[in-house]
């Protein structure tokens, strides 16, 4: 499209400029100017002298993020824009452009000296402005240099309206033209002009306008586009105004006029195309996450983690508001991990079970652990700024001061988690999910899944400390001044001698106390980190971390000073955590402890074609491929899939076998009052975390027919993301960390003294631990057993029982038994019967203050 430029050469062209430039610009742009002041500049030498070298502007691009099938998520902005080729700009557009705006820009060199004289003679018979002769080249100009303006005073250099800008723009205009084609001007001009209504750029006008790609412009469109930028705020034809509309129209139909008398369209054309009204299609460009598809709110979540991801990520920046910046200018195109069909089918599993306008939040993460790509984030909200029609909040204070809940709209990250210290944002206690965690620390210890331990409930912790006053999590035992933590199973039929597949798979709370006692909960910690948990509360990072952490609402003298030592209920899943981190948890273990961190990307491409390396897998092997086999040999317990060595007897959600129909692992969980439920299962190549609770009021127990929705809504999910998929099972663990290698056998007692028992555990190894025991087959005095039995590692600790007393042989026996209330004897009361929902498979852990029964042997109704 490149046409013959005018017989004028540039040098004459310059001089021309240099000796008009004074004169006839104040004439022009400034009749009310004394033509005096401007003699320096107006002569050729001083023309020729100005600056002339324009760099070529950083105009900042629209980013879009798409789905991994194509769809579109949403764009990112600060000026809706996209750079396109002038070659697929449609023709007539072009042609609408020239004739509105430079009618001689193929003649001209830059500066259209004879528009400028016009322009002199115009505005010296008004009163004001009314011709600015300026090209569209200087208009590149102006626009080129406010973007490169580095400073507020570069901005008004380049808007002010004086003859000291119009000069430089000429200056600058007559050296583009040196520099580059007509055509290259015109692809840079249409790329940089601001045509109202948000848009930059005729790609933006065209989607704004008209819902159309920029080459399948009409003659009435383009015309219509040309019109704009002589006032692209007032001649907006979106407006809600009648004399917007007329105004845009008429401008409309000068520039099909100009457009005659140019010769790029008939005079039958032209009188055709303005008998048409202006036919707009206007939409509303997508910028953030709040902007996902009306009927994809549930996408909004996984936006909002990407925008995390990306400000998080030191490849764009070196703070987060820079890499935010660049976002919204870099022009990137995004291709996501989100995979349509099987989010819509995980928003479907969950919604299914737990409507949106529920309290309760239930929601699913399901990624692939051997690269980390998040598949689907699936929530029972919708992602949405409006919140004024929520339901009530679930915390009664909250509710008192009529605020609103979090549901069904909301912004809160309920999946992946917030900043440190956010109460909306933090997670959940994630239960006995947590155990994996434990039992990959002991593995790594070189403690085989075939420790085989007593699991007394309550159990008084030898380590660890519930505090300086009794409550719940105490017996009434003291040491070093402190109360001892006496944590529970569920019930007692928990209360066996169980190896680590067996504890695993039925969730024996004692048997992993007594494994955090044997690791040490600091490797516990350490082990967390190393799978991808992140501390989402202050509490818990204060645990994690020794010494005196800042707390930013409290004084100086008021910091607590926690150590790892203390944190041995960590085992149990006190901390907080999120779905997004424990599917990160699980999916480590079953990828053979190789660690990929998740990523909600699959691609990043700049606007010049290259792939940005911050969309490639973030792996490390953070634990060894034994240990990770080994423990995944565990994890098939809880869902009833053989392990390889046959030991798994029950397991708490064997339902998920059946549903996934593949070699899957996993864990349930559920905190203290029901407060949480939670199911992650994996495959070795996908891996799908669930969750429920009350995000507003952390203290609302979830009933008892709602627990297994996280169960179900995951084991679904991830029977959806493994169809298509190659199946893969996973291996068989090393004999060394299943059986035991190199192990020494534990002594039996045999109603020893204790001397005697200490000398046998030293000699063979090991550090004895005498603890008060309970009536047995010994004596008073006498020792009748240890935890461990079986096999250990040299320099393990093993705990010796000292008895109170033989038991008695006859029918009287008073047998004990244990129940919320602490351990209590058979004859003591009359059985007291609670009822309980049909859906919960398990007796609640413990009774809501006010609903407690007398003292005595609570019998479970199912």
């Amino acid at each position: 499209m490149n046409r013959d430029r005018s017989l004028a050469s540039n040098a004459s062209a310059l001089l021309i400029c240099g000796l008009l430039a004074g004169l006839i610009v104040a004439a022009a742009a400034f009749p009310a100017l004394a033509v005096a002041g401007l003699t320096a500049k107006a002569s050729a030498d001083g023309f020729e002298n100005l600056p002339d070298e324009l760099a070529e502007p950083v105009t900042p691009q629209t980013s879009w993020v798409y789905t991994k099938d194509g769809t579109l998520i949403t764009s990112f902005f600060d000026e809706s824009r996209k750079h396109v080729d002038l070659e697929d700009i449609a023709p007539v557009m072009i042609d609408a452009i020239i004739a509105a705006e430079d009618s001689r820009f193929y003649e001209h060199n830059g500066v259209d000296l004879f528009g400028v004289i016009r322009a002199a003679v115009a505005n010296q018979t008004s009163s004001s402005i009314e011709q600015g002769a300026s090209t569209l080249t200087m208009q590149y100009v102006r626009q080129a240099l406010i973007y490169n303006a580095v400073t507020k005073v570069d901005v008004l250099e380049a808007t002010e309206e004086t003859p000291g800008r119009k000069i430089r723009e000429m200056r600058y205009a007559v050296a583009v033209e040196k520099e580059l084609s007509k055509d290259e001007i015109l692809e840079r001009y249409l790329n940089l002009v601001y045509l109202g209504n948000q848009s930059y750029g005729v790609h933006a006008a065209a989607q704004a306008y008209f819902n159309t790609a920029p080459d399948e412009l009409t003659l009435e469109q383009a015309a219509m586009l040309a019109a704009l930028p002589k006032a692209p705020s007032t001649l907006n034809p979106t407006l809600e105004d009648e004399q917007a509309q007329t105004d845009a129209k008429d401008r409309r139909n000068y520039v099909l006029d100009q457009m005659v008398r140019t010769g790029a369209i008939t005079a039958a054309e032209g009188r055709e195309a303005k008998k048409s009204d202006v036919e707009l299609d206007p939409q509303t460009q997508p910028n953030k996450c709040a902007s996902v598809p009306s009927n994809k709110l549930d996408w909004g979540f996984f936006c909002d983690y990407f925008v995390q991801w990306w400000s998080e990520n030191e490849a764009f920046g070196e703070t987060a508001e820079e890499r935010l910046a660049l976002l919204s200018r870099g022009g990137y195109t995004i291709v996501t991990s989100l995979e349509d069909d099987l989010q819509a089918k995980a928003q479907n599993h969950v919604t299914s079970r737990l409507g949106k306008k529920n309290s309760l939040a239930l929601g699913t993460v399901t990624l692939n652990p051997t690269t980390g790509h998040v598949r689907a984030m699936a929530l029972n909200r919708d992602y949405k700024l409006d919140q004024s029609k929520n339901g009530p909040s679930s915390d009664p204070r909250a509710r008192a001061q009529g605020r609103k809940g979090s549901y069904p709209n909301t912004t809160v990250p309920l999946l992946t988690g917030a900043s440190l210290g956010s109460p909306a944002g933090a997670g959940f206690q994630v239960g006995s999910t947590f155990k994996l965690v434990t039992m990959v620390a002991a593995l790594e210890e070189g403690i085989p899944l075939n420790l085989t331990l007593k699991n007394k409930s309550p159990y008084p912790s030898k380590k660890y400390y519930a505090g300086s006053s009794p409550g719940p999590s105490t017996c009434g035992k003291m040491r070093d001044g402190l109360y001892v933590w006496c944590p529970k199973n569920d019930n007692s039929s928990m209360d066996i001698t169980a190896n680590m597949w067996n504890a695993f798979g039925r969730s024996i709370n004692t048997y992993f106390v007594q494994l955090i006692e044997m690791v040490g909960a600091p490797k516990v910690v350490e082990m967390a980190e190393k799978l991808g948990i992140k501390w989402r509360s202050y509490s818990d990072r204060d645990f994690s971390e020794a010494g005196c952490q800042e707390y930013p609402d409290l004084p100086e003298d008021e910091w607590p000073c926690l150590e790892p030592e203390r944190w041995g209920a960590l085992t149990l899943g006190v901390a907080d955590s999120t779905a997004m981190d424990m599917a990160t948890v699980f999916g480590t273990v079953a990828n053979d402890g190789k660690r990929c961190n998740p990523l909600p990307v699959v691609s990043i491409t700049a606007p010049d074609g290259s792939e940005l390396d911050a969309a490639n897998p973030d792996c490390e092997q953070v634990i060894s491929k034994d240990v990770a086999r080994a423990a995944s040999d565990a994890m098939r317990c809880p869902v009833a899939n053989r392990s390889f060595y046959d030991k798994c007897e029950s397991g708490t959600y064997s339902q998920a076998r059946d549903i996934v129909g593949k070699p899957i692992a996993g864990k349930t969980g559920t905190t203290d009052s029901n407060q949480a439920s939670w199911f992650v299962v994996t495959a070795p190549n996908a891996t799908s975390a669930g969750f429920i609770g009350d995000p507003d009021y952390r203290e609302v127990s979830v009933p008892g027919h709602l627990l297994n929705t996280p169960h179900e809504a995951a084991s679904y999910t991830l029977r959806d993301a493994l169809k298509g998929e190659k199946t893969v099972d996973f291996k068989k663990p090393d004999p060394a960390l299943a059986n035991g290698k190199n192990l020494v056998d534990v002594p039996g007692m045999d109603c020893v003294s204790p001397e005697e028992a200490e000398n046998r555990l030293r000699n063979a190894g090991f550090e004895p631990n005498r603890v008060e025991g309970e009536k047995s087959r010994c004596a008073k005095g006498k020792v009748y057993g240890t935890s461990p039995t079986g096999a250990l590692p040299k320099g393990s600790s093993v705990d010796y029982f000292i008895s109170t007393g033989k038991e008695k042989k006859n029918e009287d026996d008073r047998v004990p038994t244990v129940n919320s209330m602490g351990p209590v004897l058979l004859d003591e009361a009359p059985p007291t019967t609670i009822p309980v929902d049909p859906g919960q498979a398990t007796p609640p852990g413990d009774v809501p203050p006010g609903d407690l029964p007398p003292p005595g042997l609570h019998r479970w109704q199912t």
